[in-house]
C-alpha cells in the first residue's frame, strides 16, 4: 500500500512574513499520520520555514538545485546546501523549468543523480503540452521524459524517487486532467517503472498528480488507483485550500 503524498509548491510567491505565517499555519492544523506532507518554498524562505517544520510531521522540501558540489555557479543552490537548510525533498523537472528555462532531460538527470547522491528525495516532474497531447504524443513525450531524466538511475536509487505527472496544458490555467485521463498516464508511468526497475520498485514507487489541483476536484483525482498524491501548486498558497486537499486525500 503506498503512503498517499500530498506537496505544495509554493513557485516564486510570498513573502518572508506570508511564508512563515502559511507554513505555521500548516504545521499547526496537520494531523494526519496516515499522509507524508511536504511544503516546497523559494530559496530565500528555506530557513525560516525550516525553523517552523522542523521537528513536526511537515517535510520541507524545495524547488530546484545545481548539479555540482560547490563552484562558480552564481544564483545556483547546491544539494549540500538544501540540506544544510533541513530539505527532505527536492523538486525537479518542473515543467516550468523545461519549457521557460529550456531544461532538458540531460541536465534534469544530472540533478536527478546529484539529488540521490546526497540523500534528497527528488519529485521528479514529467508531462507534455497541449499540442503533444491533441496530436497523441503523450505517451511517447512522457516516456522520453521519464527515462531521460531516470537514466543510470539504480532500483535502489530509485526507492528514492517520487515521479509527478503534470500536463502543461493544466498548470495554473483552471483546466484540469479528467480522473480518467491522469490515471492513464499514471498506469503508463507505472508500467515504464516495472519495465525498467522491476515490479517490485513499480509498486512502491509514489505517482502525483499535479495540473490545477483544487480541494473541489482532489478526491476524485486522489481515488484513482495508480494516483498516489498530488504537488500542488496555487491551492498551496492558502492553509484552507492545502489543508483541503490532505482531507480529500485521506477520503479518497
Amino acid at each position: 500500500m503506498r503512503r498517499p503524498f500530498i506537496a505544495g509548491n509554493w513557485k516564486m510567491n510570498l513573502h518572508a512574513s506570508e511564508s512563515a505565517e502559511l507554513a505555521a499555519s500548516i504545521v499547526t492544523q496537520f494531523d494526519n499520520t496516515d499522509i507524508d506532507i511536504a511544503i516546497c518554498p523559494s530559496f530565500g524562505y528555506l530557513s525560516a520555514v525550516a525553523n517552523l517544520v522542523n521537528g513536526t510531521s511537515v517535510a520541507l522540501g524545495a524547488q530546484n538545485l545545481y548539479p555540482a558540489e560547490d563552484g562558480a555557479y552564481t544564483g545556483e543552490v547546491s544539494a549540500d546546501m538544501l540540506l544544510d537548510l533541513g530539505c527532505e525533498y527536492v523538486i525537479l523537472g518542473h515543467s516550468e523549468r523545461r519549457h521557460i528555462l529550456n531544461e532538458d532531460d540531460q541536465f534534469i538527470n544530472l540533478k536527478t543523480k546529484m539529488a540521490i547522491s546526497r540523500g534528497l528525495r527528488p519529485i521528479l516532474c514529467v508531462g507534455e503540452l497541449l499540442e503533444e497531447r491533441e496530436t497523441g504524443q503523450t505517451e511517447t513525450v512522457v516516456e522520453k521524459q521519464l527515462l531521460g531524466s531516470l537514466a543510470d538511475i539504480s532500483p535502489t536509487e530509485m526507492a528514492l524517487v517520487t515521479v509527478a505527472y503534470e500536463p502543461v496544458w493544466a498548470i495554473g490555467t483552471g483546466k484540469v486532467a479528467l480522473p480518467e485521463q491522469a490515471e492513464e498516464v499514471h498506469r503508463q508511468i507505472r508500467a515504464l517503472i516495472s519495465r525498467e526497475y522491476g515490479q517490485e520498485i513499480a509498486d512502491t514507487t509514489r505517482i502525483q498528480y499535479g495540473g490545477s489541483v483544487k480541494p473541489e476536484n482532489a478526491a476524485e483525482l486522489l481515488g484513482q488507483e495508480n494516483i498516489d498524491g498530488a504537488l500542488v501548486g496555487g491551492a498551496a498558497l492558502t492553509s484552507d485550500s492545502f489543508l483541503a486537499i490532505i482531507t480529500n486525500a485521506a477520503a479518497s
